[in-house]
């Protein structure tokens, strides 16, 4: 491999948070910098900053360059946020929808509360099997080992320790695996990924780590080797014990702020549907202020939601279906009982649900999304079918890398269904 030794002037941090010289993407760069970098092709290796940015600060971490776990870590923090502002703006522009963004929503909190570590074991020189855990380098299949990390929650304290003795306690299967930690009220909560069925030895090694770390549920792919506590979760009045591995927003802060926002967009409906619910992050606490009917496709997901309800005071009425929303989106006769929809899709949106909500005569739509471009496309359909959209809200629970949650909300007025306002031209 042929790597050239160039000096290179950093326009622009792009995507992924890497600076970006021409047609070079040099991580760890940043905007207005010069800095020599070792070339091969688009990608680039820093080597040294010869002008640094004003806004360069200390990294904080010593593992940053090294897990792949943060982008950015030495942009302060005024022009991380317009960055990451920024990384919105340009979506949008480039899906040709015309919003007002407002300020970024820094919500890290106390920290991230879930972490994916990766496990591998191997047989070294002498023949003797050993494990290995922690995170995967960017870009790479190294795995970095960490001692900690600045950006956990204090309830993901002994996820590190715990790992590592999970991934010793597997390492006969000689089988590369991801083990999904959770920080919950009750302790932690993990699911191992990765290695198949477990024999009774292996099965009892987990139950005799579960005693001794005090780990609140051990499962396996989902399903549940050893559970000491339920693995509980509040959402707003509700208390919820999710499935194994069920999505979860990032940190308490990003969830209680997304919710928030998707709660003043309702304010005032008297009847809600809740879509892409997950395990009811939005939906329980809708029913605090409102009749809701939430739709999921995981039926695990929906069972967690609907005991959640069953067992909380104060709500009012919470019905839940399974409904895979890619395949079967609500009709206009099932969206007709509805004056407000709330929907947070996966990363590839909801482009079959918005196609048919366009059409309808919801009088409010509340998008959450986490990613930028499929949003952009999401919006641009409701808006061609008569919603004017609100301010977009970015909400950062993912600090330090290039993700990026936002809330939208759009009204549609009377007689509207034909305007475009909020597509450009």
């Amino acid at each position: 491999m042929i790597r050239l030794r160039e000096t290179l002037e950093i326009q622009r941090l792009g995507q992924r948070g890497e600076g970006v010289a021409g047609a070079v993407f040099v991580p760890f760069a940043l905007k207005g910098e010069t800095v020599i970098a070792e070339v091969d092709g688009e990608r680039g290796t820093l080597v040294e900053v010869t002008i640094a940015s004003p806004d360069r600060i200390a990294a904080f971490c010593p593992y940053f360059t090294q897990c792949g776990g943060c982008a950015v870590q030495t942009l302060a923090a005024p022009a991380y946020l317009e960055w990451k502002r920024g990384l919105l703006a340009d979506a949008l522009r480039y899906g040709r929808v015309n919003a007002k963004i407002v300020k970024v929503v820094d919500a890290h909190g106390a920290g991230r509360r879930r972490a994916t570590f990766h496990a591998r074991s191997f047989r070294d020189g002498r023949g003797r099997l050993v494990s290995e855990a922690g995170f995967m380098q960017a870009r790479a299949h190294k795995i970095i080992e960490i001692d900690a990390c600045p950006l956990f929650a204090p309830g993901l304290s002994g996820a590190i320790a715990a790992v590592h003795a999970i991934a010793k306690a597997l390492a006969e299967t000689e089988k590369p695996l991801d083990i999904v930690t959770t920080a919950s009220l009750e302790g932690l909560d993990v699911d191992i990924r990765g290695c198949g069925p477990l024999n009774f030895t292996l099965t009892q090694k987990l139950v005799v780590l579960a005693d001794e770390l005090d780990i609140a549920r051990i499962s396996n792919h989902g399903s549940v080797l050893i559970e000491r506590r339920a693995p509980v979760l509040a959402m707003g009045l509700a208390r919820v014990v999710p499935p194994p591995g069920a999505f979860l927003q990032a940190t308490e802060a990003g969830e209680a702020t997304l919710a928030d926002l998707v709660l003043a967009g309702i304010k005032g409906a008297k009847r809600v549907a809740d879509l892409f619910a997950g395990i009811g992050t939005f939906a329980l606490r809708i029913a605090e202020v409102a009749p809701v009917h939430a739709v999921e496709s995981e039926l695990s997901a929906c069972h967690a939601c609907e005991q959640a309800a069953h067992n909380a005071k104060g709500l009012k009425r919470l019905t839940v279906e399974a409904r895979d929303l890619f395949r079967r989106p609500l009709t206009l006769p099932e969206l007709a009982h509805y004056d407000a929809v709330v929907f947070d899709p996966p990363r590839a949106g909801a482009q079959a649900q918005v196609e048919i909500l366009a059409k309808s005569a919801v009088t409010t739509v509340v998008a959450v999304s986490c990613n930028a471009q499929t949003f952009a496309r999401d919006a641009s359909i409701l808006i061609a079918g008569g919603y004017d959209m609100g301010e977009v809200t970015p909400v950062d629970q993912f600090r330090h890398s290039a993700h990026i949650e936002l809330v939208a909300i759009f009204r549609k007025k009377v007689g509207g269904a034909k305007k475009k306002r909020g597509l450009l031209s």
